[in-house]
């Protein structure tokens, strides 16, 4: 099994976790308290000695953060002349968590944990934008990395520390106090299953555009 089918599984399952979350949230939403609430617990026990580190992290999933390293890294890509990877990269964000996630939140119209919120939110809560912005974002980067860095092992590197940081971004959302684990869970999936999915139609947009311009 190559590569792009490896991808279209996973996007499968990633779509399906998600339509699953989506189906009980709308229809049976008591019956993930369990879910939640046992992860809420593990994760609030650490308040308030986390307050400022968790604090510190979710800006760099909130839309000011996105949009402004967005722009610097479309700039990096076109003075590299990476031109499909910038429409690819803006398209994905502009796409899943400009329109698509806030049409989503309309439709659910979930309401936000009854727990003290150390931040403001206004918004619904299903699923969350912070964790499908950073995985939208970060996780185009992480499948990008290769065009940056040609060493493998710093290439990990940077791939792990992207991995952490949606990690982290995710969690913050659940210390705060503004999330269920489930918004976080289902926003991860959203924003997977369309980077599964349309990665593989970018690298083979990218090689039909190499052999036009080497002919």
């Amino acid at each position: 099994m190559n590569k792009k089918l490896y991808m279209q599984l996973a996007g499968s399952i990633t779509f399906m976790t998600f339509a699953f979350l989506s189906y009980i949230v709308k229809f049976y939403p008591h019956w993930l308290e369990p879910f939640d609430n046992t992860l809420t617990s593990i994760i609030r026990a650490l308040h308030p000695q986390w307050n400022r580190f968790f604090l510190w992290i979710t800006p760099l999933g909130g839309t000011t953060s996105i949009v402004i390293l967005l722009f610097a890294m479309l700039l990096l890509l076109f003075y590299q002349k990476k031109y499909e990877a910038a429409v690819w990269l803006s398209l994905s964000v502009a796409t899943v968590a400009g329109v698509l996630n806030p049409l989503l939140k309309l439709f659910f119209t979930r309401e936000r944990p009854l727990l003290e919120h150390l931040v403001s939110e206004t918004s619904y809560s299903f699923p969350s934008g912070h964790a499908t912005a950073s995985m939208v974002f970060y996780g185009g980067l992480f499948l990008l990395s290769s065009l940056f860095i040609q060493s493998k092992s710093w290439r990990i590197c940077l791939q792990t520390s992207l991995a952490i940081l949606i990690l982290f971004i995710g969690i913050s959302r659940i210390y705060l106090g503004v999330h269920f684990p489930s918004d976080i869970l289902a926003g991860y999936c959203e924003s997977l299953t369309w980077l599964l999915l349309t990665y593989p139609i970018y690298l083979k947009q990218q090689h039909r555009i190499l052999q036009k311009r080497k002919s």
